[in-house]
């Protein structure tokens, strides 16, 4: 009972703070004044003088695609660079080398697509210097991106027979100074007061309370504490759906995340704006039921997921319930499949985190799912093959269920005999050929990668174990690359040029192929009129839309992976079962 009344209680919480955010962001992206308006404002201005961007002049969808794309591959360019000289760079006391090319471009590929796969260790590989003006400025410009391109998509429904969208660089401008930056402050404040590092110091030795002996017979009496920038990178990785860690092992690590009330900061900012976003979306068509649908079939979705992890990580598996070899009992203690989480969290706070974090394209982690039982690792790993569209990323994660709507829609219409609208649009060919690149690229990207992989010789060296598990470790690692999220089994090395160079191609294919084709959808609905409400007209917020949209969603999310899922996870539970 305890464990059902944490989860109730953090969505309770979610929810209350993201309803007026969504009215914030709302009025942001809108130009409104808001209350930091005062704050904000000149600092907008000056980003403008300073890029020469007339605020006021408004773009094509052609032109709003082109300034993406160029904007993000500058953006690979300087930031693959920065990586490879950072040796000769300022900033690195402890003389860290430049990283090889492919584990360069795998970054690099990473974090501009919002993705923060991470296949090093971040206190060992990355210099201050890289961490603060690679890893967190594209925390927050890689995000705002993705608002950006939804709110694109917003104006495409709104608006009637125009040719322009907005404009990129303001959209990405007050995303960050309005919305991102006040939040990571907050958020970074808050970490810091719970002990969480934020310091440009050389890393230091300090002595242990107690030594003790290695399996080699050495005596350990001192250990290496790192420092570094990790607050504020830690607070927008949360909050921009980004994930990457500042410390190898992520929100497991104490300095990372070292009290319950920081694991539950950062666990609310995982979802909290791609949970604000479905009310800013309703706000923004100026029907907040449209907003209210949306959320609650990302909603459903994610409170099944939550309780089968939830489930089975609490009854473990026959073989530690088996003759009371483990506790599974919560009573003053953290009982159940407690392997790789720690014992300060317990199930309930592990099982929540891998849930929103896999829903979200967040990839943070503050357990290791690869200890996870099988069935509970399969849906962390379903939520990110689905196209992360509960909640998703932020921007990213409403535009992919949006594009599944224009496809529930479509469907729709064709058994009822009527030509599809949504939103007052009519849907037609185009705008279906542009929302099927978007539900199918994170498929097609997930598996054309790994099946390549299964059989490129050497790859089998990379996994950690052997037979189901270990296709599993394989088939999650492209499904967290083509999900936009970044999590990974543990003990699987990606560290290998294949691996770096094919997971970096699968990234940036999945991330910016379903970002054009929502441009495109927009710029197509912008030109359209308004079609009148009628009788035949297909309620797009009651429970049946609910309800079909969430069908179309595990049809091609779930189907499209079963043969794979057959071969990893479900394999594995019937060996443990057996």
């Amino acid at each position: 009972m305890e464990a059902i009344l944490q989860y109730v209680l953090y969505l309770l919480i979610l929810v209350a703070l993201a309803i007026p955010l969504g009215g914030y962001i709302a009025k942001v992206m809108k130009g409104d004044k808001v209350f930091l308006s005062c704050i904000c404002r000149p600092c907008e201005r000056l980003i403008y003088k300073v890029l020469r961007v007339d605020e006021k002049e408004e773009m094509t969808w052609k032109k709003y695609a082109l300034s993406t794309v160029l904007f993000s591959g500058i953006g690979l360019v300087i930031f693959f660079a920065i990586e490879m000289l950072q040796q000769i760079l300022p900033l690195n006391p402890e003389k860290l080398p430049g990283l090889s090319w492919h584990l360069a471009f795998n970054t690099a590929a990473s974090f501009v697509t919002n993705t923060n796969w991470q296949a090093y260790s971040g206190e060992s590989a990355l210099s201050y210097f890289t961490q603060a003006t690679c890893l967190t400025v594209w925390n927050f410009v890689s995000a705002a991106t993705g608002i950006a391109v939804l709110f694109v998509l917003i104006r495409g429904f709104v608006r009637k027979k125009a040719d322009t969208l907005g404009s990129f660089w303001v959209d990405l401008t007050r995303t960050v100074v309005y919305i991102l930056l006040p939040l990571s402050v907050v958020v970074t404040l808050v970490l810091v007061s719970q002990g969480v590092v934020q310091n440009l110091k050389p890393y230091e030795t300090v002595s242990l309370v107690e030594s003790f002996e290695t399996e080699e017979g050495t005596e350990v009496t001192e250990q290496t504490v790192p420092m570094g920038p990790a607050a504020s990178q830690i607070a927008i990785k949360q909050l921009g759906t980004n994930g990457g860690g500042f410390f190898g092992v992520n929100s497991a690590f104490p300095l990372e995340n070292p009290t319950p009330l920081s694991n539950l900061f950062e666990m609310l900012s995982i979802l909290l704006i791609p949970v604000s976003l479905c009310f800013t979306f309703g706000k923004a068509v100026k029907d907040k039921r449209q907003g209210y649908a949306i959320f609650v079939a990302m909603a459903i979705m994610l409170v099944a997921a939550l309780g089968i992890i939830g489930y089975n990580e609490q009854q473990a598996t026959p073989q530690l319930s088996a003759g009371d070899q483990v506790n599974l009992t919560t009573v003053d203690q953290a009982g159940g499949n407690m392997e790789g989480k720690e014992t300060r969290f317990g199930i309930a706070t592990s099982a929540t985190w891998a849930a929103f974090t896999t829903a979200a394209s967040n990839g943070s982690v503050n357990s290791m799912h690869d200890s996870y039982t099988p069935i509970g690792g399969m849906i962390t790993m379903l939520q990110m093959q689905l196209g992360e569209v509960i909640f998703g990323g932020v921007g990213c994660g409403l535009y992919g269920m949006l594009a599944f709507a224009i496809m529930t829609v479509f469907i729709a219409g064709l058994m009822v005999g009527r030509t599809p609208e949504y939103l007052g649009k009519k849907i037609e060919p185009f705008e279906m050929k542009m929302a099927v690149l978007v539900c199918l690229a994170t498929p097609v990207g997930i598996l054309v990668g790994s099946g390549i992989a299964a059989v490129w010789p050497g790859v089998a060296d990379s996994l950690n174990n052997a037979g189901a598990h270990g296709f599993a470790e394989m088939l999650y690692a492209y499904s967290s690359a083509g999900g936009n999220n970044g999590s990974a089994f543990a003990g699987f090395n990606a560290n290998t040029p294949f691996l770096n160079v094919t997971i970096g191609l699968v990234m940036l294919f999945v991330r910016f192929l379903p970002m054009l084709a929502t441009i495109a959808i927009a710029g197509s609905l912008a030109k359209k009129k308004t079609v009148a409400t009628s009788a035949g007209t297909l309620s797009t917020c009651n429970g049946m839309f609910v309800f079909l949209l969430i069908f179309i969603v595990l049809l091609i999310g779930a189907l499209s992976f079963l043969p794979a899922l057959a071969l990893g996870p479900i394999a594995e539970f019937f060996q443990m079962i057996g």
